[in-house]
């Protein structure tokens, strides 16, 4: 069984359209969703530079956009309910955080124009809430789970990313990550990530509003395979019940942990990451050793994951 995953924010590059838009279609698939969500995804992905990339309300239609389009590559065709193609064969959808927007487009919940225009509203009110106080995350590695969540608790910082393979997302004010810093769990690392603010916590409550209003007048599809969902790793079956989680997650951590647990129940034995691929394959190359991994980067991987799909699907 073949598992499809969309990366969430932080993965975004410079360039990383650039390469895609050499492909038959792609710039004007491009262009219509840019006119659709008033966004120069051109642009953005192939001459902005990594600050201007980092803005949440760019960051997070840009991924979307570039997961869709290397999936549609991948499956040599748009999936939707009524013709699903290739993704029908998909064993299981998914997405870290921004990520779930382009898994419930591909698992026919969303159209990819819905998907975007939710992630357009998404981003900006992020952003906006962002604005509000100085926030961000940093990565905890290694150390105890249990150990490293009471330590979090006790500097006032959420868990917002429970990621598993040794790997937990702080979250809060920039003080209460500067003393994480100076205070770490024992046998850890701290990271600090390039995101714009304390995203799946609190901090994100007062952009559920703008969410809200984004999705009021979709009508959301079945889900074409199992779509598993970021708040508890289970698998929902409910196309109405997938956009009410994609709006509650916007303020929950995200349970990647619980996901992967999830393939592995379900008996998953490959896993492709959608562009820009890299960091979830990190995540499963320790948390899912026996699962073959592919993260797709560039147009050049496109046979190779063309074989794993057909292979295991």
């Amino acid at each position: 069984m073949l598992v499809l995953v969309a990366p969430g924010q932080g993965a975004q590059k410079p360039g990383l359209l650039t390469p895609w838009l050499e492909l038959p279609g792609a710039a004007d698939r491009l262009a219509q969703w840019s006119a659709a969500i008033d966004l120069d995804l051109v642009h953005y992905g192939t001459e902005a530079d990594a600050d201007a990339i980092r803005d949440t309300a760019v960051a997070q239609p840009l991924l979307v956009a570039t997961a869709l389009l290397s999936a549609y590559e991948l499956l040599e065709g748009e999936p939707t309910a009524q013709a699903p193609g290739k993704a029908a064969g998909v064993g299981a959808f998914a997405g870290h955080s921004v990520g779930e927007l382009a898994a419930a487009a591909l698992a026919g919940v969303l159209t990819p124009v819905e998907a975007l225009r939710v992630v357009r509203a998404r981003g900006t009110a992020m952003a906006e809430a962002a604005a509000v106080s100085e926030t961000g995350m940093s990565a905890v590695l290694g150390g105890d789970p249990e150990a490293v969540t009471a330590h979090l608790d006790k500097l006032g910082l959420t868990p917002a990313n429970r990621n598993g393979a040794g790997q937990i997302v702080a979250a809060g004010t920039v003080e209460q990550l500067a003393a994480l810093a100076e205070d770490r769990p024992e046998a850890t690392r701290v990271r600090p990530l390039q995101v714009a603010g304390a995203f799946h916590t609190d901090h994100m409550a007062g952009a559920l509003p703008a969410v809200e209003a984004a999705v009021a007048d979709v009508t959301p599809g079945t889900p074409l395979s199992r779509y598993v969902s970021n708040f508890d790793g289970s698998v929902v079956t409910s196309g109405p019940e997938v956009v009410r989680r994609l709006v509650r997650q916007v303020s929950a951590p995200v349970r990647w942990d619980l996901c992967m647990d999830t393939f592995q129940e379900l008996g998953a034995t490959a896993l492709i990451e959608l562009c820009p691929g890299g960091t979830l394959t990190g995540l499963a190359k320790r948390a899912l050793p026996d699962v073959e991994r592919l993260a797709l980067k560039s147009p050049d991987d496109l046979a190779a994951a063309r074989d794993l799909l057909a292979a295991h699907t």
